[in-house]
């Protein structure tokens, strides 16, 4: 009897107090070939029966007009969670009167209660947690120490040290950059010029050709006048 005892008090789970009149929603593992789902069942506890390992209660709820009743057993290896969502004022511990009710006939008296403190919250198991993260920066292997006794210096002294020369190259490597940006800003400005003052030449050299040529035209139109006074 003892080793019965043992093997159903491992059994045992932990789970909501559920009593007749309670709305449930019954998550159920359901395999299929070799896939599993989860199949939810809500409707009213319309009994509880039994104790220990061998408790059941029976959900019941209408689908498409027709009443559903179904039986589980509490601590089944198949029942993924036990949800209560409401909880009614009922004197009765098997509700049969419901099954000849219809519509609001068939509501209960809800009951105010406490839906964090009635349903259990499920433990964590230690493959669900999240592996603790490391910080690289901070480890430091033996041989690292070895070197830093070696040289006399200290872990802060050595971490600031590297520190300083990743900045010391970032910054270099910016002032690289921004040096080859002026470069090539100061020969496009150049570039810009040169080609200015080439169009500036080419529209003078029209201009005075223009220039000449009407200076040519006034000084033969001042002489022909003289010719005919002549």
């Amino acid at each position: 009897m003892k080793a019965i005892t043992d093997f159903t008090d491992k059994q045992i789970k932990t789970v909501p107090d559920i009593k007749p009149g309670d709305t449930v929603r019954v998550h159920t593992k359901i395999i299929e070939g070799t896939k599993e789902r989860v199949q939810v069942f809500e409707g009213v506890v319309i009994r509880v029966k039994g104790g220990g390992v061998q408790q059941s209660f029976t959900v019941r709820k209408i689908s498409y007009g027709i009443g559903v009743e179904r039986t589980f057993l509490i601590h089944s290896p198949k029942l993924a969670k036990i949800e209560i969502r409401k909880r009614a004022n009922v004197r009765r511990a098997y509700l049969t009167f419901l099954r000849d009710l219809r519509g609001k006939a068939a509501k209960l008296k809800d009951q105010r209660f406490d839906s964090l403190a009635v349903n259990v919250v499920e433990e964590l198991k230690p493959e669900d947690l999240a592996p603790a993260t490391k910080d690289l920066d901070a480890e430091v292997t033996e041989l690292d120490v070895t070197e830093i006794e070696d040289n006399g210096l200290e872990l802060n002294e050595v971490s600031i040290n590297e520190i300083e020369k990743a900045e010391n190259k970032e910054a270099d490597a910016e002032d690289v950059v921004t040096a080859d940006e002026a470069e090539s800003d100061h020969q496009a400005i150049q570039e810009a010029e040169t080609a200015e003052g080439v169009e500036k030449a080419e529209a003078d050299l029209e201009r005075g050709k223009d220039g000449e040529g009407t200076e040519v035209e006034k000084s033969t139109e001042a002489t022909e006048p003289e010719k005919e006074e002549e």
